[in-house]
């Protein structure tokens, strides 16, 4: 340990002298803090965030401290701007930070809020390292990728172990081995696992078995190509966690073995369940959890009773899982709903609801852009116990989802309305009992007659907001007596907005004179943030997205009080 010390100590000054640089962070102690760094090969969607928080869910139940990081190899300073269709999900952080949908995954895995610091892309890390350029902080020499890009990866790196006083990072590494845009992530790891010494990391690196229906068995020289570009890069992993439809063979685990050096008992099936949730155990129950402590020397630190009751609390939620006491539809509309990625929390919120009631959700999927062509809606609708009009952007879909809020309002079906549902929920409302015919919103139809949702000259000052996206967690108002009020037991909430659009102040005496009741707002502004209709069996708009603060063990009481109502 005196040793990497006093590496990282000589490598932190930059001079002509030597080859050395690596910035640190003061105060940063070497051997404080372990490292996990997850890979993936042959493909990617493979799971390496959904592997990477169950082990440190794991970890984290056991009494350790943990912390994760997601790397991005795009040039995008945040996901803000990515289309669902390619990418999934986008993910708002509690500080207003856009990013991966494996954000989401880590963050109800281990039932904590992330920021910034847990997110990084290349387009940071290169603007940073422009801006320090520009600086002069690099003294006159010409700036690389080595030594420079991949000094302020780590330097990142061990300023969230710092900050965080994490006992493990773990680092999930974006998209699959051998893409151009990962390599310096790569190289990075590769030089901090030198600096910081062997028994301070480990390389975890996730493959895909593939089983051609045509062959009738398992076949694993893509993988084993995948696993040694990866050792070309200079990391011998530690560990395989191989992904497959069924469980990998003891002869497909042994070749992979023989091939890449990793031990036979470190290569372990990863192969599909169920549900996400009962991957911890899976890991768990293959004594992964137990070698990685093993290998990073902290087995000590392991509090055993605390694991133990962390385990049962997890347990019963996945025992719901895996035997349901009943069932219910719940529909989905949308734009995006051919990429199920793309609604993933809106998909889990929905499903960590249903498990607290014993319930097991199907999602149906209702394109809206079909309403529109011609398909009816009665028979969109068809089946469904209750209906989610999920956030979206532009015009595309628009009216098949004001006439699925029209029916769902004058049939009694259980609605939730999240942020773009909140205003398609106020259009329908205006147009169809306030008798408004041209309401719409200025984002879909600017020049429209009656702009009940719209950017307001007098908003765009409010909190920064100019044309700019609302980002992150902010404070609600809730009236008392409402059923906001009943359900979040209290005046004042705090959730995460992504929006830009809002629902006009002008129209709200009309509205309110009519039924509409809106039982949250801005603290201090005349901004709507929730909706409700009083003797409906459930129907509630939000202009904030809920999915993003709910987690397995903790649902959002707005997503609790809308499956109440669909098992009702």
């Amino acid at each position: 340990m005196q040793q990497t010390n006093e590496l990282l100590e000589k490598v932190s000054s930059l001079s002509d002298e030597h080859e050395y640089y690596t910035p640190i962070p003061k105060g940063y102690v070497a051997g404080k803090t372990k490292y996990v760094f997850v890979f993936g090969t042959v493909m990617s969607g493979l799971g390496k965030g959904i592997f990477s928080a169950s082990l440190a869910k794991i970890m984290q139940d056991k009494g350790l401290k943990v912390e994760p990081l997601k790397m991005e190899g795009y040039l995008n300073l945040d996901s803000g701007t990515l289309n669902p269709f390619r990418h999934g999900e986008v993910f708002v952080l509690k500080d207003g930070m856009e990013t991966d949908m494996d954000l989401g995954t880590y963050e109800r895995m281990l039932g904590k809020n992330l920021t910034k610091d847990n997110f990084m892309t290349s387009g940071q890390i290169l603007t940073t390292v422009l801006q320090k350029e520009r600086k002069g902080d690099y003294l006159g020499r010409d700036v690389q990728i080595i030594p420079h890009v991949t000094g302020e990866i780590k330097y990142r790196l061990r300023s969230l172990a710092l900050k965080s006083n994490a006992d493990v990072v773990f680092v999930e590494v974006g998209g699959t081995v051998g893409d151009f845009e990962n390599a310096s992530y790569i190289e990075a790891l590769r030089e901090l696992a030198y600096e910081e010494g062997k028994t301070n990391v480990c390389f975890v690196a996730l493959t895909y078995v593939l089983s051609p229906k045509m062959l009738g068995e398992q076949k694993s020289k893509a993988a084993q190509l995948g696993i040694r570009k990866l050792i070309e890069y200079g990391i011998q992993p530690d560990f395989l966690m191989c992904r497959c439809a069924n469980p990998v063979t003891e002869k497909i685990r042994e070749k992979l073995s023989i091939y890449t050096n990793v031990p036979l008992k470190h290569v372990v099936s990863m192969h599909d369940v169920q549900n996400i949730y009962l991957i911890p155990q899976l890991l768990e129950d293959a004594g992964v959890a137990r070698a990685v402590l093993e290998r990073l020397g902290i087995v000590d630190k392991v509090n055993l009773l605390l694991g133990q009751q962390k385990t049962f609390a997890w347990k019963q939620l996945t025992d719901t899982i895996i035997s349901p006491q009943r069932e219910i539809v719940i529909g989905i509309t949308g734009k995006y709903t051919s990429i199920r990625d793309s609604y993933a929390s809106v998909i889990k919120a929905v499903e960590d609801a249903g498990l607290h009631y014993g319930a097991n959700v199907k999602i149906k999927w209702i394109e809206t852009t079909a309403i529109d062509e011609g398909l009816s809606v009665e028979h969109a609708l068809s089946g469904v116990h209750g209906v989610i009009v999920p956030g979206g952007f532009g015009k595309r879909g628009v009216e098949g989802k004001i006439k699925c809020v029209r029916y769902l309002r004058e049939n009694n079906i259980p609605y939730l309305g999240l942020c773009y549902g909140f205003q398609m929920a106020v259009v329908e409302f205006a147009r169809n009992v306030c008798g408004l015919m041209s309401a719409h919103t200025t984002e879909v139809v600017p020049e429209c007659g009656e702009p009940v949702i719209d950017i307001l000259p007098e908003q765009k000052a409010i909190e920064g907001l100019g044309g700019n996206m609302r980002l992150g967690e902010k404070d609600v108002l809730v009236k008392e007596g409402t059923k906001a009020f009943q359900l979040y037991g209290c005046t004042m909430i705090r959730e995460r907005f992504r929006h830009r659009f809002e629902c006009n102040p002008k129209y709200l005496p009309l509205l309110e004179s009519k039924g509409l009741v809106f039982s949250g707002k801005h603290p201090q502004y005349d901004i709507m943030q929730i909706l409700e209709l009083p003797g409906h069996k459930f129907f509630v708009g939000s202009q904030f997205h809920p999915e993003f603060t709910s987690k397995p063990l903790t649902p959002n009481p707005l997503y609790m009080g809308f499956i109440k109502a669909c098992l009702e």
